[in-house]
């Protein structure tokens, strides 16, 4: 890695310390005020902004992705943009490819597995497995097309049944068990080349406020925080060295009681991303982390609300994280000229002693560290050769039965206890299926229809449907039904970030619709005494709320389809193992990683 030996800036240093969000970008300020214009090739000022303020890092989006040669060449010219600044240090581009919900590249063209409930899901049987072999094929997958930091593994231990925001992304809720899958996907992706990013510390697993709308508080004892909230981090960073740590927006009383006063003059507890008592008193002095301290993004409502994103940065950094994880937007020309006045504002605080001089050298060396530990680059000289490189590994058949085997090993049969079914779907000719929605029915539909020796005649209800006037018939009709939730709703982590805001009141709508047409079928199945397997397609707590209605309730912990919903071996693992399962064609032997209320309690 060609470095200016030279000793850096200030504000180089602190180029350093940010890693910008580029997923919209827009040539012209919008009329609307919001750009959404994705942002697939560098535009040649945003390259300058890298290359003349030595920025240190990027994150890419889902719509910064659109297909391999297209990711490989964005992720070039970013590349190149650092290559031409003063400092030359190579750009860390990171991404949120956890798996399951949270995964940005498309799924037909990666591999992109059902996520840790899942792998949780396996542990039983088969122990730290599947989190290594996940680490394994996530790290192989995103090097070659560029991405060399992924923010994963969560290694939040979910005690909360009603968060909103982590659920199924948690190994489960016994924290030596997230240690240990933790441990193994970590190691698994950095002994492959790529910086794990751990999160969300201090953890986010007992939290029913999503840190993307507010901020969330956890009013554990001491006690309580070091035995479950921390023990992951701490194993992890005895073993395997993270490359990287992420902060949460989340207030610790018993970590840190101290206040701030917000823009809005109102007095408040600290969030963990502002607390110099919790990144430096608890992650680096009493845990002995010496890695990169990356903040999770400080536009998300649990920090943005509460600051100036100016003020948010400087109090960030004086606290002791060393990344900034999307400071400011920067969609449009208009916008362009906020970079650098925060540059200027973080240079006078430290000039003025409220960012300490010696803090950011120290800072600025952990950050030089790590570039120059990892191959941040890839290997392949050529556009060509990186681009046949990664179309070999993406996806591959080896991969896609990695992606299969998850589903099928993480399948879990909650009800009946005993391993005969009451009923089974041979028994059947006329199945009914009813799904969140008509993609999720053709997906479920095609896999079993693919699977099975017999046909079946297959109808569907889509919970998005308005007309219900045909569903008693329907129900009447039907041999055997097979019916499907997910609960809970998607959460911004899922679809993204702040910038979807307004999405997710169309999404909120949306799931309490569903929720309501689904809570009116279910009297009308037990009323005819049909027979009912229910599905469980994401957290599995609401098996205590709908396992009654049903004589079989499995559980995937993954709702997941690809672009093409009827494809086999390209993305729908998820139904694929889901079809088996119903036709009883191999043992399901996933056990339930988290306490089901009247069924494993």
């Amino acid at each position: 890695m060609a470095v200016n030996r030279s000793k850096p800036s200030v504000q180089q240093m602190l180029g350093q310390k940010l890693m910008l969000d580029l997923r919209y970008y827009c040539a012209k300020p919008p009329a609307s005020g919001q750009c959404r214009t994705a942002m697939t090739q560098l535009p040649p000022e945003l390259a300058a902004l890298i290359r003349d303020y030595d920025i240190g890092g990027v994150i890419l989006f889902a719509e910064n992705l659109s297909g391999i040669a297209q990711t490989i060449q964005l992720n070039r010219d970013l590349q190149a943009a650092a290559a031409g600044s003063a400092l030359k240090l190579p750009l860390f581009i990171g991404i949120d490819q956890e798996g399951g919900r949270v995964a940005r590249l498309p799924r037909s063209l990666a591999t992109s597995f059902a996520g840790n409930m899942a792998i949780g899901a396996t542990y039983a049987e088969h122990g730290t497995a599947f989190a290594a072999t996940v680490g394994q094929v996530l790290a192989d997958e995103l090097l070659p097309l560029g991405i060399n930091v992924n923010f994963a593994p969560t290694v939040d231990v979910n005690v909360n049944p009603q968060n909103p925001v982590i659920n199924v992304r948690a190994f489960g809720e016994n924290a030596q068990q997230v240690a240990e899958l933790g441990a193994a996907m970590t190691a698994a992706m950095q002994q492959r080349g790529m910086i794990a990013a751990l999160k969300h510390f201090p953890g986010h697993g007992d939290t029913e406020v999503d840190s993307h709308l507010g901020l969330p508080r956890v009013d554990h004892s001491a006690e309580q925080i070091r035995q479950v909230d921390l023990k992951p981090f701490a194993d992890i960073i005895k073993q395997q060295a993270p490359g990287m740590i992420m902060t949460a927006h989340i207030q610790y009383p018993a970590l840190d009681s101290s206040t701030f006063v917000s823009k809005d003059g109102e007095t408040m507890l600290k969030p963990a991303t502002l607390s110099a008592k919790i990144l430096q008193g608890v992650l680096r002095e009493e845990l002995g982390y010496n890695g990169v301290i990356v903040t999770d993004a400080l536009d998300m409502a649990g920090i943005a609300k509460f600051f100036s994103h100016t003020e948010a940065v400087v109090q960030t950094f004086a606290a002791g994280a060393d990344i900034a994880l999307m400071p400011v937007k920067l969609q449009h020309p208009g916008e362009l000229s906020a970079l650098a006045e925060l540059l200027e504002a973080l240079s006078a605080a430290v000039a003025n002693g409220d960012i300490s001089p010696t803090e950011l050298a120290a800072s600025y060396q952990r950050i030089v560290a790590l570039k120059q530990q990892y191959p941040l680059l890839p290997q392949a000289v050529s556009n060509a050769e990186q681009l046949a490189q990664a179309e070999a590994v993406l996806g591959s058949k080896v991969h896609r039965a990695h992606e299969l085997a998850l589903a099928k090993a993480a399948l879990t049969q909650v009800k009946p206890a005993q391993a005969a079914w009451p009923f089974t779907l041979s028994d059947s000719k006329k199945l009914l299926l009813i799904m969140p929605d008509q993609l999720k029915a053709q997906a479920l539909a095609s896999a079993l229809q693919h699977y099975s020796q017999n046909a079946f005649e297959i109808d569907v209800i889509s919970l998005q449907q308005t007309d219900l006037s045909r569903v008693a018939e329907q129900i009447a009709t039907a041999d055997l039904l097979i019916s499907g939730f997910i609960a809970p709703m998607q959460s911004l982590a899922d679809i993204g970030g702040m910038d979807d805001m307004t999405g997710i009141a169309n999404i909120a709508a949306a799931y309490e619709r569903q929720t309501q047409q689904y809570e009116t079928l279910l009297p009308l199945i037990s009323a005819q005494q049909k027979k009912h397997i229910f599905l469980s397609l994401r957290a599995p707590y609401d098996i205590s709320r709908y396992g009654q209605y049903a004589g079989v309730v499995l559980a995937s912990y993954a709702y997941n389809t690809a672009e093409d919903v009827t494809a086999i071996s390209a993305g729908n693992a998820t139904y694929e193992a889901l079809a088996q399962a119903l036709l009883q064609q191999y043992p399901l032997t996933g056990r339930l990683p988290v306490t089901v209320a009247g069924y494993n309690d």
